[in-house]
């Protein structure tokens, strides 16, 4: 249970602002199909964080059991120092639904988008440091649920009455407390 709720916590804290809740206001301003939208953040998310979680899994039988708390804590610090930096969506990272709708057009889009994001990188670094894929998954998932579906459907006013600053900065601090935690039970 700590597993699924650390990573429900901390994923849903880090989307606050990033790149792919930015992508969440996009496709709701331009598609206006938000089962659909959510649907394919949901399955995107879903098969983006089983292939992170695998590679965490996968790392934490690999790296030595005594150098993993380690690791992880560095890479939790890091991603709060990451989280600090607010990301923005280019105009070339904009989706166009074309002839092949709000569903398949979510969930191309957010598979990219995710590749290589901080809440990728903190799914390979949360099932390394708890070994159990599911339960990181699934709270990663729903982390990523918690802060893009809210994007989805109440769109782009959201952003401008969230304090974005003040949310990245109580994410930061969590993964950083998160990480020297981590350090401190090695």
């Amino acid at each position: 249970m700590e597993a699924f709720l650390t990573s429900m916590a901390l994923v849903a804290l880090a989307e606050i602002g990033d790149k792919t809740q930015l992508l969440s206001f996009v496709l709701a301003a331009r598609l206006r199909r938000p089962a659909a939208i959510i649907a394919g953040i949901f399955a995107a998310t879903l098969a983006n964080h089983f292939l992170a979680g695998w590679v965490g899994t996968l790392a934490a039988h690999l790296i030595p059991a005594h150098w993993m708390p380690w690791i992880t804590g560095i890479v939790f610090i890091a991603f709060g120092f990451w989280t600090l930096v607010p990301d923005k969506l280019d105009d070339d990272d904009q989706p166009a639904a074309g002839h092949y709708g709000a569903f398949v057009t979510t969930l191309i889009a957010f598979f990219l988008a995710e590749m290589g994001d901080k809440t990728q990188f903190a799914t390979v670094a949360l099932a390394a440091r708890f070994d159990t894929l599911v339960a990181v998954v699934l709270g990663t998932t729903l982390g990523m649920l918690a802060a893009n579906v809210p994007a989805v459907l109440i769109g782009e006013k959201l952003a401008h009455r969230l304090p974005l600053v003040w949310i990245r900065r109580a994410a930061a601090l969590v993964f950083v407390v998160t990480g020297a935690a981590t350090i401190w039970r090695a």
